[in-house]
């Protein structure tokens, strides 16, 4: 897609991501009409809406970098340069998160999230750690970790991204439901609520996103803790024009509950 104009609050009028459809997704056409009784008007649209979200494909492979930026609740600063990756095959897709560090010693350090999404199945988790001691919480153990869909609480590296926050775990979640329709950032957007019906402790209760109406993207994202109480925000923040087109440049998750947030920059280049 190419794009002529920008909106008032600096979000394109249609952007597409370098790196993942699974951060700020495109739409996707051809969702079969749902027919029940059961459902109220707003979570059948809720239910249609979040299919088409977690349903949406990337159009081929890339590769992008960049860097991750976690400032802490105690305004402590680290860095991590960021590969992101997306391969695709003709039966599912794969999004790769990996990040490195060389500390003063030269010993590098890092964290691997392959997360594989197939239609119609819930998304499966590869998760690689090899860390150093260091002054920032991190994914304890070492080697390799695989789930699917349950253990998806783990920060990456030890930032505010969780591994749901990259997969988008929560539009799997079954209760889904448009709230109403409302302009942020000078955008209009459908408001769809996604519910856990069965939180953790220490995960996410509901999420709450500001979904573009013409794009899909995401515009504003808000994330309950299991007592209800907002835990997380997070918003694209600024995009590029690459040939012809705009894409993410950057984004940020902020927990404000302590604090600390967690910001990826990326190296947009032509191509």
């Amino acid at each position: 897609m190419k794009f002529t104009s920008q909106g008032r609050a600096g979000v394109p009028t249609k952007f597409v991501l370098p790196f993942s459809a699974a951060l700020v997704l495109f739409f996707a056409v051809g969702v079969t009409a749902e027919t029940t009784n059961d459902l109220s008007d707003a979570k059948i649209q809720g239910r249609h809406l979040a299919r088409q979200l977690y349903e949406a494909r990337p159009a081929g492979n890339f590769t992008n970098t960049g860097v991750m930026i976690i400032r802490d609740a105690k305004g402590n600063r680290m860095e991590f340069s960021l590969t992101c990756e997306i391969i695709t095959t003709p039966t599912n897709w794969m999004s790769i998160y990996e990040t490195a560090k060389t500390n003063s010693n030269g010993f590098a350090s890092g964290t691997r999230l392959k997360i594989v999404h197939t239609d119609n199945q819930s998304d499966h988790y590869t998760w690689n750690n090899s860390y150093s001691a260091d002054s920032f919480p991190v994914a304890s153990g070492m080697g390799e970790m695989k789930w699917s869909g349950t253990q998806w609480t783990h920060p990456f590296p030890g930032g505010d991204f969780w591994a749901v926050d990259l997969g988008l775990e929560f539009f799997h979640w079954p209760e889904q439901k448009i709230l109403k329709s409302e302009m942020r950032r000078s955008r209009p957007c459908q408001v769809l609520e996604s519910t856990n019906p069965n939180p953790s402790t220490n995960g996410y209760s509901r999420v709450v996103s500001w979904i573009d109406n013409e794009s899909n993207g995401i515009v504003h994202a808000e994330a309950y803790d299991a007592n209800g109480k907002l835990l997380k925000e997070f918003d694209p923040k600024s995009f590029k024009k690459v040939n012809g087109q705009w894409e993410l440049q950057d984004m940020e998750i902020r927990n404000v509950q302590t604090g600390s947030r967690t910001r990826l920059e990326f190296d947009l280049k032509a191509h």
